[in-house]
């Protein structure tokens, strides 16, 4: 079987979605063939490409193909756009010539479902729709573009994709509701979670990579990874002051990584002596000794984006076995495992007393701290990548079997 995977990122860029679509072309080529439909790396990328009208490698089963689209910083808005825009102008009529089996979309760039859906229309070809964050309901959630015209129409053309689509893909209970809920056929929408590789051993407390951090903190409340529009940033922020007044010195929020929204928010914490610390992202080598490092790890969504976006964060964090604060709505994905696995605890995103308590609870007991980074540890057992791997296996070879 031959496979079409379109998604403009992928290594050397470092986006999420650039990692992710690389782990499943890798995983469905020890089977088939897979050809990957990508753009020159734009997205923090790790290598230059100089520009091209299109590029291949080989690597056995599978073909990357580049084609070249712009590659401005992702930072600008504008310049973003562009790399969009000339990535579907070039990628959909390279898509049309090229003969494949299955058209397989994920959502970078925001319509790249649409493209998808039209793709496979075209060749009759079955269409499985990977949704890794769904639009245009986070471009709206997350205050990018205001509800009118042109996001009605694009909500049009989604639901027209979505009920092209022979599978939607999704990553959590919360985003499946949110497609049902569009009008599509609940047999056609199947959830297939990210989850984490499990490591044999866990990595001391006292490496130094850890201990940097940690910032010198007794009790360190973690957040690592993106700093973008989903999550509850105030509440966070306001819930750490809290928690300084409780026990001045003791307790520290530290933000490892980078994001649209953090200028902003160290803005905001200028002026004052803060528990707050924020550090750039380190490299993946060094992943295990920052997940270390908290004692009790954030998981965030914004209320009214839980389905929009569904943290992929959370399972690294469980296979470390540490702890979970979900700052969450209670419908939300992360909330659901939480409360189901005991793995943490659970806070209000609009309310930073019920995140200071939260915190304070397990500061003043570190026993139930310890049971809970236990259960977070068996229930990412539940989600180790292999078991969701083979399940996304099995749900494309079934649309190719089917007549």
């Amino acid at each position: 079987m031959h496979i079409l995977l379109l998604n403009q990122y992928y290594p050397p860029d470092t986006a999420a979605t650039a990692r992710m679509a690389a782990t499943i072309a890798e995983t469905l080529a020890a089977r088939h063939r897979v050809t990957v439909l990508a753009a020159r790396p734009s997205y923090d990328p790790t290598e230059f490409h100089p520009y091209y009208l299109l590029r291949r490698e080989e690597h056995g089963n599978l073909t990357i193909e580049r084609v070249g689209a712009t590659a401005y910083p992702r930072f600008r808005m504008r310049g973003r756009v562009a790399n969009y825009l000339s990535y579907l102008a070039l990628a959909v009529p390279r898509a049309l010539v090229l003969r494949a089996d299955l058209i397989l979309a994920m959502t970078d760039p925001p319509i790249a479902g649409l493209a998808g859906a039209l793709v496979a229309w075209c060749k009759r070809r079955p269409f499985l729709y990977n949704i890794r964050d769904l639009y245009p309901d986070m471009a709206i959630g997350g205050g990018i573009l205001r509800p009118g015209w042109f996001t009605r129409f694009w909500e049009w053309l989604h639901r027209r994709a979505l009920r092209r689509a022979d599978c939607v893909v999704v990553l959590g209970e919360d985003m499946r509701e949110r497609i049902l809920a569009k009008g599509v056929a609940a047999e056609r929408v199947c959830i297939v979670r990210d989850g984490a590789a499990i490591p044999e051993t866990l990595p001391s407390p006292d490496h130094p990579v850890t201990q940097q951090v940690r910032c010198g903190f007794p009790f360190v409340l973690l957040h690592a990874g993106n700093l973008g529009f989903y999550g509850a940033w105030e509440t966070l922020l306001t819930a750490a002051r809290k928690l300084h007044a409780a026990a001045p010195g003791h307790i520290g929020l530290v933000f490892v990584g980078d994001g649209a929204v953090r200028k902003r928010l160290e803005a905001a914490l200028a002026e004052e002596a803060s528990p707050v610390r924020w550090l750039p992202f380190r490299p993946a080598s060094e992943v295990p000794y920052v997940l270390a490092a908290g004692d009790l790890h954030i998981v965030t969504v914004r209320r009214g984006l839980q389905g929009v976006v569904v943290p992929s964060k959370l399972y690294p964090i469980l296979a470390a076995g540490r702890p979970v604060l979900a700052v969450a709505p209670e419908e939300s994905d992360v909330a659901r495992i939480v409360r189901r696995t005991g793995c943490g605890l659970v806070a209000d995103p609009d309310d930073p007393d019920a995140v200071a308590r939260a915190v304070l609870t397990v500061y003043q007991d570190r026993t139930r701290l310890a049971e809970m980074g236990q259960r977070a540890r068996e229930a990412a057992r539940e989600y180790d990548r292999v078991k969701q791997l083979e399940r996304f296996m099995e749900l494309i070879e079934s649309l190719t079997a089917s007549p």
